[in-house]
């Protein structure tokens, strides 16, 4: 990354889950930490309903809570950009934990760096494959679970398990149109403001 660095493409794949869940994206690196998190949870299709961290090496982005208690207090993801956690740590890979019960671990791959680009129009879903799990399924074990009985009508949990998720789930399926609609709307109102110059 050098300083005319302007935007990364990142592939984004869902840990331990199959069939695979992953997303391709082109972002501003001057994006702040708390604001890719909801650009994942627009290309992902998650509904932002539970905590994040990001984190590379032993370093941990998120929002810090003074009354945690777990033994680690965050550094905050609202004061950190892509290209400051890339220059302090060296990380070309870097991952997003989405809710700290169902511990959804996504691999963000720094594929592609571009140089004196605009950001106009950022940032941009590329490629979409798998469909996102359901909230508060059990993280990648109870995913396996829930495909295993929705697709075996003999499976005893097959009826609770049908109603339990969203009708008709096919873990391949994707509303493509939907998550770039997501995606899209976040484009352009992240821009940095510009200072007015002051009258004399």
């Amino acid at each position: 990354m050098s300083l005319n660095t302007t935007a990364v493409r990142i592939k984004v794949t869902l840990k331990d889950v199959k069939p695979e869940v992953m997303r391709r994206l082109v972002i501003p690196v001057t994006l702040r930490l708390d604001r890719l998190h909801l650009t994942l949870q627009a290309a992902f299709g998650w509904t932002n309903s539970h905590l994040f961290e990001f984190f590379a090496g032993e370093v941990r982005w998120g929002i810090p809570d003074p009354h945690n208690d777990y033994g680690h207090q965050p550094m905050n993801a609202g004061k950190a950009r892509l290209c400051d956690i890339v220059q302090e740590t060296g990380a070309k890979t870097i991952h997003y934990l989405y809710d700290f019960g169902d511990s959804w671990d996504h691999v963000i791959k720094l594929e592609k760096w571009f140089d004196n680009t605009t950001t106009e129009g950022l940032p941009l879903l590329l490629e979409a494959a798998g469909r996102c799990p359901p909230e508060d399924v059990g993280g990648a074990p109870g995913y396996a679970e829930y495909l295993d009985a929705i697709s075996d009508p003999a499976h005893p949990e097959h009826e609770h398990m049908r109603l339990w998720g969203p009708e008709r789930f096919d873990p391949n399926v994707i509303d493509r149109q939907a998550l770039e609609a997501a995606v899209n709307a976040l484009s352009g109102i992240w821009k940095p403001r510009r200072h007015k110059p002051r009258s004399k």
